[in-house]
C-alpha cells in the first residue's frame, strides 16, 4: 500500500513538473535486463557514424542536453568498435582524450577530419593529437597505459552488455534507452527539450 502511494505521488509530481506524460515504448524503452556498473547517463557513438556527427557537431545535442540536467549529472560518452576500419583505434584514442580531459576539443577534431576523409591510419590519429598540443611522448605513454586500456575495456564491455548494434544511443541508469524516433522532432529545440525531460523523468523514476 505504501509503495502504491509513493508511485502515485511520483506520477503526480512528474506530471506537475514537466507538464507532459511520457510512455514506455514511445519516448523510451525498458531493457529486459539492467546493466550494472555503468555511468548513470551513457551515450554510445562512433566517429564513423554520420548521425553521430550531426548529433554532436552540427546540432550539439549532447552539450545542450547537459545544460538542462540536474547539477552533477552529465552525459558520459563511450565509443564503439563496430563501425569503420579504425573503429577499435578510435575507441582507444577516445580513451586517451578522456584521460587528458580534452574530449570536446578532440571530438570536434576527429569528427571533422574523418568527415573530410583526412584520417586513414593510426598514425593520422596520433598526428591529430600532436597537432592539438599533446606531445608525442605523452600520447605514446598514454596509448599504452593501464588507465587507457582499462577505459577501453569498460567501453567494449558496456557495448557487449547492452547488446548494442546501432548509434547514437542514450541509456539511463543501465535500464532505459531513449527512443529518438519517439521524441518531438518538430524543431531541434523541441527535440532537445523533450529528450532532456524524458531523461530527468527516468532519473527520478530510478531514485524514487
Amino acid at each position: 500500500m505504501k509503495s502504491l502511494f509513493i508511485m502515485m505521488v511520483s506520477i503526480m509530481f512528474l506530471t506537475h513538473v514537466f507538464g507532459t506524460e511520457f510512455y514506455e515504448g514511445q519516448q523510451y524503452i525498458s531493457l529486459e535486463k539492467s546493466v550494472h556498473n555503468v555511468p548513470q547517463l551513457l551515450e554510445f557513438f562512433s566517429f564513423y557514424c554520420p548521425h553521430c556527427y550531426q548529433f554532436e557537431e552540427v546540432y550539439h545535442i549532447s552539450k545542450n542536453i547537459n545544460k538542462t540536467l540536474p547539477k552533477g549529472i552529465n552525459i558520459v560518452k563511450y565509443h564503439v568498435d563496430f563501425l569503420g576500419e579504425l573503429g577499435k583505434e578510435f575507441t582507444q584514442a577516445w580513451a586517451v582524450a578522456v584521460v587528458l580531459g580534452i574530449e570536446d576539443k578532440m571530438s570536434a577534431a576527429m569528427f571533422s577530419e574523418l568527415h573530410k576523409q583526412a584520417i586513414h591510419t593510426i598514425r593520422d590519429i596520433r598526428l591529430l593529437f600532436i597537432k592539438f598540443g599533446v606531445t608525442d611522448e605523452e600520447y605514446d605513454v598514454l596509448w599504452n597505459s593501464v588507465q587507457v586500456k582499462s577505459l577501453v575495456l569498460k567501453q567494449r564491455q558496456a557495448v557487449s552488455n547492452f547488446q548494442l548494434h546501432g548509434v547514437p544511443a542514450i541509456f539511463v541508469n543501465g535500464k532505459y534507452m531513449i527512443r529518438s524516433d519517439g521524441l518531438d522532432t518538430s524543431s531541434m529545440d523541441a527535440y532537445i527539450r523533450e529528450c532532456s525531460e524524458v531523461i530527468r523523468v527516468l532519473i527520478f523514476k530510478i531514485i524514487s
